[in-house]
């Protein structure tokens, strides 16, 4: 699906938040590496499920055209520094439901992206008959924690010792939803 373009102006940085175009791709491609490679936020480590120009052409035509799937890209200058990715279901119990994944570069967090591609994405599933919104964080990661939970998710569940991280040790996810009435 296509949402309008939004321009924030935020600590002195402009930007914008746009749908993912096919041209955006190779982009897509080499940002996502980037922020794999930047945290031990994402399910990822650097080079993991590697998703080529193709691979993000044929995602942004498929959620472009799909009713419950949305690919919003943050712009800095015409350079990509951050992604949401929101995915629907087509079986009938889960139609009111989709899940959300985000990253954006280190260089750019503490300017409200995150949480603006959040809110974009939030609008669009209230507005688009998505009563219920999921995504898994990790305990380690406070900030968007607490950004969610602002945002009205709550944890609804605890993988236990469901990642390790390159210190060795265990840590678990919290699975956080948002439901709209």
């Amino acid at each position: 699906m296509i949402m309008n373009q939004q321009d924030f102006n935020v600590k002195e940085l402009n930007y914008t938040i746009r749908s993912a175009r096919k041209s955006d791709a190779k982009d897509l491609s080499e940002l996502r590496l980037q922020i794999d490679g930047e945290t031990e936020n994402m399910n990822r480590e650097r080079g993991e499920a590697f998703i080529d120009e193709e691979g993000f052409e044929k995602i942004i035509e498929a959620d472009t055209n799909h009713p419950r799937n949305l690919f919003l890209v943050a712009e800095v200058d015409g350079k990509l520094v951050g992604y949401l990715r929101c995915v629907g279901n087509d079986l009938k119990r889960f139609l009111h439901k989709a899940e959300f994944g985000l990253g954006v570069r280190k260089e750019f967090w503490g300017y409200g992206i995150g949480k603006n591609l959040m809110k974009e994405s939030i609008s669009w599933a209230d507005t688009n008959s998505i009563k219920k919104i999921v995504l898994d964080v990790i305990e380690t990661n406070h900030n968007a924690i607490k950004l969610y939970k602002r945002l009205g998710f709550e944890i609804e569940g605890i993988m236990k010792n469901d990642k390790i991280l390159s210190d060795g040790k265990y840590y678990h996810t919290y699975i956080m939803g948002r439901f709209k009435d």
